[in-house]
């Protein structure tokens, strides 16, 4: 695959404003009151306020419409909006399309939301209810009439293939959760606040889908994140250190397919996420040894071990020991596993603290952060810098 030169996009847009509801199991409100909760928080911590916006991006999967939370929030005219699909691919991809739109001059600050009830009203992890009539329907076809259902399901069908190839045994996939909540434990917006775990309840918890287990899989999560987005020109002047966007990239791979892509020649790898990392590497001009912190998209446990090998911080099937040896500070939110699942839009927002200094797990010195979306779908990935 040829990759072009370095791209224009990088140091000309920053995130500026975070902001969330409480991660909850029942949020008792509608998505879309959740949705403009987390819209007005990321605006009050920008220093902004709704007149300023003239844009919003979401995921195609998010039930509030942006004219809907533009009305909601007392946001008015709009230059420009968009949707992402594919699931937690999305989440580094809505950054991406809000600094293109600041950075081509079609709007001046875009907010990117992310707002569902996802453990009290519709639970992706329980996977296909029944099947649409598209083509994605269709290509499930394929898998579930042999009782792949779920997303658990899918991904323990290449975390099988990962185990036997590199002769290892899913006790490997407990330091990813033990990291996890490990940092959760010290975040008091965490769910698992004040809950860490060892690597022997990782092996004890109940099995799931062989070879994943309870504690290998993500939470289901009531709740809404919001990034706002504008020119680093501009962010100078706000009230928090910008967040500057240094590279931006989406991927899909060869014979891509929704969490199912059986029929590679390889199942040990996520190519998606390796045309995310070349187009970062490349048009950045950064190396895994320039990356500071890493938030590692962790719906799964076995995938994040893949991402890390994707990237390049490790050799083929050596991501466990990494991140045993602690050799990469990784979702010091506590991630998916441990804070909450809002499809990696919370982990957003970690890198920004992280570059901010305001981090529960603060790294000292942290100055480039790595943020990677969902993966096992088309994907998408951000590298953030401080200003300066």
């Amino acid at each position: 695959m040829s990759i072009r030169g370095r791209d224009t996009l990088g140091g000309r847009a920053a995130v500026v404003g975070i902001g969330a509801t409480e991660f909850s199991k029942d949020s008792g409100r509608s998505e879309l009151k959740l949705a403009v909760e987390a819209v007005h928080a990321a605006l009050d911590d920008a220093g902004l306020s709704p007149a300023d916006v003239d844009g919003l991006v979401t995921f195609t999967m998010d039930t509030s419409p942006e004219i809907t939370v533009a009305q909601a929030a007392g946001i008015g005219e709009l230059s420009f909006f968009s949707r992402i699909h594919y699931g937690g691919g999305a989440a580094c991809a809505t950054v991406q399309q809000a600094a293109l739109a600041v950075a081509g001059g079609v709007a001046e600050v875009v907010v990117c939301y992310r707002a569902f009830n996802e453990r009290s009203g519709r639970r992706f992890g329980s996977g296909v209810q029944q099947r649409e009539p598209s083509a994605e329907g269709a290509a499930l076809g394929w898998n579930l009439p042999f009782g792949l259902l779920t997303p658990a399901s899918w991904v323990a069908m290449a975390a099988q293939r990962y185990l036997h190839t590199y002769g290892l045994t899913p006790e490997v996939f407990g330091h990813v959760a033990v990291t996890g909540r490990r940092h959760a434990a010290n975040n008091p917006a965490a769910y698992f606040y004040e809950r860490p775990i060892t690597l022997a309840e990782h092996a004890d918890s109940r099995w799931i889908v062989e070879p994943l287990r309870l504690l290998d899989c993500c939470q289901e999560t009531d709740g809404g994140q919001a990034i706002v987005v504008t020119s680093a020109e501009r962010a100078r002047d706000l009230p928090k250190p910008p967040a500057v966007i240094v590279a931006a990239a989406q991927g899909a791979g060869r014979a891509q397919e929704q969490m199912t892509s059986f029929y590679r020649d390889d199942l040990t790898g996520l190519p998606e996420m390796g045309v995310v990392a070349r187009q970062l590497w490349q048009t950045s001009g950064l190396a895994p040894g320039d990356i500071d912190v890493g938030i590692i998209y962790d719906h799964f446990s076995p995938f994040v071990l893949m991402q890390l090998e994707e990237f390049g911080f490790c050799e083929p099937g050596g991501a466990a020991e990494f991140v045993a040896a602690d050799a990469l500070p990784l979702n010091t939110h506590g991630g998916q596993l441990g804070e909450a699942y809002l499809h990696g839009m919370n982990g957003i927002a970690e890198a920004v603290r992280q570059l901010r200094g305001t981090s529960f797990n603060q790294i000292p010195g942290a100055a480039r952060t790595l943020v990677t979306a969902g993966t096992g779908v088309p994907t998408s990935g951000l590298i953030l810098g401080a200003d300066g």
